[in-house]
């Protein structure tokens, strides 16, 4: 089977990574984390013949979503989320959008838990319930591809802040424990910043053990 492609734009007031991902030599594609400009993503996307089948968002905080109006606009794809953050996607008092005086709602078609597995086209992937920056953060992994999407849970030698409502400090050690137990060779790509492996953050991540 080819190997599932990864493509980034960083886009938003917070310089958000929105990732797109198809297998090689096939047009099925997911978004994850829209975080601006929808409709452009979604026409850029096409204009390389690629189809959003799916659109996954990690957690409900308004900078990783704010592109959701405009990629409605003009696809239909379902959206995925943490089932536990589900209130926060559609609640604007919950999401943060306050603090940029934005009014962002959005409705799950899918509300994920852990170990839920998804399946669009031939790429295939696990859902890791991964609280600590939101209570209903969620991580996809990819196994048999070796990737993982992290969200604001894991980053480039660091991790996502607490101090939001639903946030819980016990909560991401207990999360980042987790996601350290994956192969070290897996590749990592998180919400802000550069990508990794999970083998550089387990020796390069000052919270790696804290």
């Amino acid at each position: 089977m080819s190997e599932i492609k990864v493509g980034c734009l960083t886009l938003g007031l917070l310089e958000n990574n929105t990732y797109f991902l198809h297998r090689e030599g096939e047009y099925d594609c997911i978004l994850i984390d829209p975080a601006a400009n929808g409709d452009h993503i979604v026409t850029r996307l096409r204009e390389k013949g690629l189809e959003i089948k799916a659109i996954f968002l990690t957690h409900a905080h308004f900078d990783h979503m704010m592109g959701m109006d405009g990629v409605k606009l003009v696809c239909d794809a379902p959206v995925y989320g943490g089932k536990k953050d589900a209130e926060a996607f559609a609640d604007p008092a919950l999401n943060e959008c306050g603090m940029i005086n934005k009014n962002i709602s959005v409705k799950l078609d899918h509300e994920v838990s852990e170990g839920d597995e998804i399946t669009v086209g031939s790429m295939k992937c696990k859902v890791m319930e991964t609280p600590g920056h939101t209570k209903g953060g969620v991580c996809y992994y990819f196994e048999d591809d070796g990737i993982i999407f992290t969200g604001d849970t894991l980053f480039f030698e660091s991790v996502g802040r607490t101090d939001f409502e639903g946030g819980s400090a016990a909560d991401l050690k207990a999360s980042l424990e987790r996601l350290l137990k994956l192969p070290d060779e897996t590749k990592v790509y998180p919400g802000h910043h550069d990508f990794t492996t999970i083998g550089h953050e387990k020796e390069y991540n000052p919270y790696a053990y804290f």
